[in-house]
C-alpha cells in the first residue's frame, strides 16, 4: 500500500470532524495509491491539480474520452503544476494513473462494468473490487486525503430540475462543505437547476459550522450557465487572476477551516456564440427525460442528457464542453501554482495584546562570510527514552519500565554539521542548511546552534513541523524502536536549496538522504556543473537508495573520470541495499557503458585478488582478538560491492560498526599526487591495497580499525559524524 507520507486531513462528515492521520490510514490498510509522481510532488511541495474520471468513463464517447483527459493532463503541467487523475482500478484507488489505467478506464467496450463513483459508490467499488470514475465528490474527497488543494473539473453537480419537490440534490454539494479544496468549474451543469443550487449553497453559508464561498472568476459577479458565460444569477464575491484566487484557499488554510471554495470560470468567450442553440438542447432534452421517464433513474440521468444533447447540437456541444474543461485545467493550474508559492513564504505567528517588538538578531547586520562547506539536510529534536539496566528488554517493548528520558539536538546533517565544527578552526566555514518549523521546536535548534558557535543563517523556516525523533533505547544503549517525524526535510524546496549554494559557492557540499530525491538530483546537478566536491549521507536503508536517480541521471553525461557523486558513508547494509538496486530495474546502472567503461580502466586482476585475500586474513583490531579477521570483506562480498560502486561514488567510506571502517578510493590520473600518498601509505600498511589500473586509474582499499570506546551512550547518532570529521581532517 502506497499512502502519502505526512499528516492528511480527512474529508469531515456533518457529525463527526475527526481527522485521520497516514498513520491511521496505514493501520486500517487503507485502499489508496498514491502515484510516485505525485507523492513526490506533494512530499516536495509542488503544486498539484486534482482531475477527475467520469468524464473519462461516463462523459465522453472513446477514444475522445482518453485523449482528452492525456490533454487536460498536459494543460495542467503546462502551468508548472503536477496533474492527478483519480480513479479506482480493482478495488484501489488511485491519486494519479498510468496511461493504461487511464485507457481501462475509458474504453467502456472492454470494460463495460465500470461504475460512476459518488460518495455513497465508494465502498461497495472497492468491496467488489471494481472499476471507476469518481464524480466531483468522491474526487473531492480523494483529493482531500491527499492534501491536494485544487481540483479542476468542467460543471458541479446541484440541485436538480423539479428538486424542490424531488429532493434530488447532488453530493457535490456536501463535499465542499467538508473538504477543504479549491474546485474550479464552469458552474453548475447546465441540466440543473442553477438558481436553487446557488440558493442552496447561500443558506448553508447562513450556518455556523457549514458554508461554501462562491466566487467567479473575471470581472463579473454574475454566474456562469456552463455553456454560456451568463445566467442572470449575481454572487457575492469575484476573483480575477490566479493570485488572487489562491489566497482565499490560503487563508481558509490558515484559519483551518474545513470547507471548500466554488470557483466558477465562465467558458471562454470565442465558444459562447452557439451557447445559447446548445442551451436550447439542453432544455429539450430535459424535457424528454421527464416524459420518458429516464428522469427518475438515478445516475443514469446525467449520462443520457449529455448524449441526447450531443446529438440534438450536432455534436457542437461536445466541443464546447472540451473547450471548457480545458479552460478550467489552466485555470486550476495557475492557481495551485501561486497557493504553492504561498505555502513557501515564511510567515509571521499569530500575534496577541501582549506581544512586543522584538529586536531584530544581529546575524542581519553581519558581513557576509561564504562558508567552505555546506551541509544539507535534517535538523531534529532527538528525544530518547532509556530503560534502567536490570530491566527487562521483553517487558520494555509492550509496556513502561523505569528509565531515564532526554532531549537533544540531532537530525544527520545537523550531527555532520556539528562535529565539522568542533574540528574546524574556523566558525563561519560550515554552514548547516536545513529547514525548521516556526515552533518551540524550532526555536529551541535556532538557539542552541547558536549557543554553540555554530552559523544560525541556513536554518530556514517554514509553515512545517521542525523534525522529532522519538527513540527507546535499552540499557546498553542500543536502539529498540523509534518514530521519525522528518516529513519537513523531504518537503525542503530545491529552489531554497540552490540559492543559498549560489551564493556561498562551497568547495564541498554535504546532504543526507532525508531530502526528497528530487532536491537531491538539483543538488548534485548543481554541484557537478560548478566542479563542487559532494558528500552523501545514505542516513538509512530505506533513504539510502534516494541517490539513484540523481547518478542515473548523470551517467549519459559525465566525464568518466569523475563520478556523479564525490563521497558517500553508508554502512555494511546500506552499501549491499545501494548496489542490489543499482543492479535492478529501474534503474539498471551496471549495465550501462560508462560503467563498462570504467570498469575495464580499473583493470583488476590476479594481483587485485591475491592482496584483498592477504587483508581479508587480517584481525579486525590487534588489541581484541574477539571481534575475529577481516573475511567479511571476502565472504560478504563488502570488497565487491564497494568497487562495483566507484564508478557511481568516487570514494566510499563504509562504516562497519566495531570492525572499523573501510575506505573505497578510486584516483584517475588527474588525482596523481594523491594516489602516490596512497601508494605510500600501502608500503607502510598491511591494511592497504593500491591496484594499478590502464591509463592512470588506480584503486584504494584500506580498512581503519575500530578505536577502544568505553562508553557509548546510544548507537544512532555517534555514526553520523566519524566519517565527515575524517574527511575534513585529511
Amino acid at each position: 500500500m502506497t499512502i502519502f507520507t505526512r499528516s492528511i486531513p480527512a474529508c469531515l462528515s456533518r457529525g463527526h470532524r475527526a481527522r485521520f492521520s497516514t498513520a491511521t490510514l496505514a493501520y486500517r490498510n487503507a485502499p489508496l495509491d498514491i502515484h510516485p509522481e505525485i507523492r513526490e510532488a506533494l512530499a516536495t511541495n509542488k503544486p498539484v491539480v486534482a482531475l477527475e474520471t467520469t468524464l473519462v468513463t461516463h462523459g465522453f464517447p472513446y477514444p475522445t474520452n482518453y485523449d482528452l483527459s492525456l490533454d487536460l493532463e498536459e494543460i495542467v503541467r503546462s502551468t508548472g503544476s503536477v496533474p492527478a487523475t483519480i480513479g479506482i482500478i480493482d478495488g484501489r484507488v488511485k491519486i494519479g494513473l498510468e496511461k493504461l489505467e487511464l485507457e481501462r478506464l475509458a474504453d467502456r467496450a472492454r470494460n463495460p462494468s465500470v461504475v460512476k463513483v459518488s460518495r455513497r459508490d465508494i465502498a461497495p467499488t472497492i468491496g467488489a473490487r471494481m472499476d471507476g470514475g469518481t464524480t466531483c465528490s468522491a474526487t473531492l474527497i480523494f483529493a482531500a486525503l491527499a492534501g491536494i488543494k485544487v481540483f479542476a473539473t468542467g460543471g458541479l453537480g446541484g440541485v436538480h430540475r423539479g428538486g424542490q419537490d424531488s429532493m434530488d440534490i447532488s453530493a457535490d454539494l456536501f463535499e465542499l462543505t467538508r473538504c477543504p479544496v479549491g474546485l474550479v468549474s464552469s458552474g453548475v451543469k447546465s441540466i440543473l437547476d442553477i438558481g436553487r443550487t446557488l440558493e442552496y449553497l447561500a443558506s448553508l453559508a447562513l450556518l455556523e459550522t457549514l458554508g461554501v464561498p462562491v466566487v467567479t472568476y473575471g470581472k463579473s459577479r454574475e454566474f456562469p450557465a456552463f455553456f454560456t458565460r451568463s445566467s442572470g444569477f449575481q454572487v457575492p464575491w469575484n476573483v480575477d487572476n490566479p493570485l488572487a484566487a489562491a489566497k482565499l484557499l490560503h487563508t481558509q488554510w490558515q484559519l483551518g477551516m474545513d470547507n471548500g471554495i466554488l470557483i466558477a470560470a465562465p467558458i471562454p468567450e470565442e465558444h459562447e456564440k452557439v451557447g445559447t442553440s446548445i442551451q436550447q438542447a439542453v432544455d429539450q432534452a430535459v424535457r424528454e427525460s421527464e416524459e420518458n421517464g429516464m428522469s427518475k433513474r438515478g445516475k443514469e440521468v446525467t449520462p443520457w442528457l449529455l448524449s441526447r444533447i450531443v446529438e440534438l447540437t450536432g455534436g457542437e456541444s461536445l466541443n464546447s464542453n472540451v473547450a471548457l474543461l480545458k479552460n478550467t485545467a489552466l485555470i486550476g493550474g495557475q492557481i495551485a501554482v501561486q497557493y504553492q508559492k504561498m505555502l513557501s513564504e515564511p510567515t509571521t505567528p499569530a500575534s496577541s495584546p501582549d506581544d512586543k517588538p522584538q529586536k531584530r538578531s544581529s546575524k542581519h547586520d553581519d558581513p557576509f562570510v561564504p562558508a567552505q562547506l555546506a551541509i544539507v539536510g535534517s535538523s531534529a529534536i532527538d528525544i530518547t527514552a532509556q530503560a534502567n539496566k536490570g530491566s527487562d528488554p521483553n517487558l520494555a517493548t509492550h509496556s513502561t519500565v523505569p528509565g531515564s528520558v532526554d532531549m537533544t539536538l540531532g537530525g544527520v546533517a545537523r550531527n555532520i554539521a556539528e562535529a565539522s565544527h568542533r574540528v574546524i578552526r574556523d566558525p563561519n566555514s560550515t554552514l548547516l542548511l536545513s529547514p525548521i518549523g516556526n515552533d518551540a521546536f524550532g526555536r529551541l535548534l535556532e538557539d542552541e546552534t547558536r549557543s554553540m558557535g555554530m552559523r544560525s543563517d541556513g536554518l530556514v523556516k517554514t509553515n512545517l513541523k521542525t523534525s522529532v525523533c522519538n527513540m527507546f533505547v535499552d540499557a546498553e544503549g542500543h536502539l529498540l524502536t523509534g518514530v521519525a517525524d522528518m516529513g519537513i526535510t523531504e518537503a525542503f524546496d530545491e529552489t531554497t536549496v540552490l540559492e543559498h549554494l549560489r551564493k556561498h559557492k562551497p568547495a564541498i557540499v554535504a546532504f543526507d538522504g532525508n531530502l526528497s530525491p528530487a532536491t537531491i538530483g538539483s543538488v548534485v546537478q548543481f554541484c557537478y556543473s560548478e566542479g563542487i566536491k559532494t558528500f552523501f549521507e545514505p542516513t538509512s536503508i530505506t533513504k539510502s537508495t534516494a541517490i539513484l536517480p540523481s547518478i542515473q541521471e548523470r551517467l549519459t553525461r559525465m566525464d568518466p573520470a569523475v563520478s556523479p557523486i564525490t563521497f558517500a558513508s553508508p554502512n555494511l547494509l546500506e552499501l549491499a541495499q545501494i548496489y542490489r538496486v543499482a543492479r535492478e530495474e529501474p534503474y539498471d546502472l551496471m549495465a550501462h557503458p560508462m560503467w563498462w567503461k570504467i570498469v575495464d580502466k580499473m583493470a583488476l586482476g590476479q594481483q587485485y585478488r591475491t592482496d584483498l585475500e592477504r587483508l581479508a586474513k587480517k584481525a579486525v583490531s590487534t588489541g581484541d582478538p574477539s571481534k575475529g579477521n577481516l573475511s567479511f570483506l571476502v565472504e560478504k562480498g563488502i570488497a565487491n560491492m564497494a568497487v562495483n560502486l566507484l564508478p557511481f561514488i568516487q570514494h566510499l567510506v563504509i562504516k562497519c560498526g566495531n570492525l572499523g571502517v573501510i575506505v573505497a578510493m578510486r584516483m584517475s590520473d588527474i588525482d596523481s599526487a594523491k594516489a602516490s600518498a596512497w601508494e605510500q601509505e600501502h608500503a607502510r600498511s598491511d591494511r592497504c591495497i593500491v591496484a594499478q589500473g590502464k591509463q592512470g586509474e588506480k584503486i584504494v582499499l584500506q580498512h581503519f580499525p575500530p578505536l577502544p570506546v568505553d562508553t557509548i551512550a546510544n548507537v544512532t547518532a555517534s555514526v553520523d559524524g566519524r566519517p565527515q570529521t575524517a574527511r575534513i581532517n585529511r
